[in-house]
């Protein structure tokens, strides 16, 4: 008997696809989404993939992502794709793209770097590294690994 996960269409709104497996929820709190949402959104947590035997999905209704919110994304998920819905129709698909600096995206783990240290400066992180997600604070040249990275977004 075979089975399919059925994850309904969305008429309008974004679709987060190819997140690693177990990362969804990081994802969300990325864009700030919790109880306080009123968009319809549909999470589907350790579907099969052929591609990647597992992986996670978010849709959501009536919700455009801003440059920053894609950016932090890549970092967590740097092999997900994004695709814009427009009437039950996907109009543009992309994939995500770590960038090569990151200006206010993610805070520097050194407690003394200027940026923490209540300054008007944003943070600046240069990327190092693809794989394994490696970025250098251009202040303070502290290097940030990904579980770093992702304990600070």
């Amino acid at each position: 008997m075979e089975r399919t996960l059925k994850i309904s269409k969305i008429k309008d709104g974004t679709v987060i696809d190819h997140i690693p497996a177990g990362k969804a929820l990081k994802v969300m709190t990325i864009l700030k989404m919790d109880d306080r949402t009123t968009n319809s959104v549909s999470i589907g947590i350790r579907v099969p993939s052929g591609k990647m035997g597992q992986k996670d999905v978010i849709k959501i209704e009536n919700r455009d992502l801003e440059k920053f919110e894609v950016d932090k994304i890549s970092l967590i998920a740097p092999e997900a794709s994004i695709s814009i819905v427009k009437d039950y129709e996907i109009t543009e698909k992309f994939s995500v793209e770590l960038p090569t600096r990151l200006i206010g995206t993610v805070k520097c783990h050194n407690t003394e770097c200027i940026t923490n240290l209540k300054e008007p400066v944003s943070s600046d992180f240069l990327l190092i590294s693809k794989k394994p997600i490696v970025i250098r604070c251009n202040f303070c040249e502290r290097n940030m690994n990904e579980k770093e990275i992702i304990s600070s977004l």
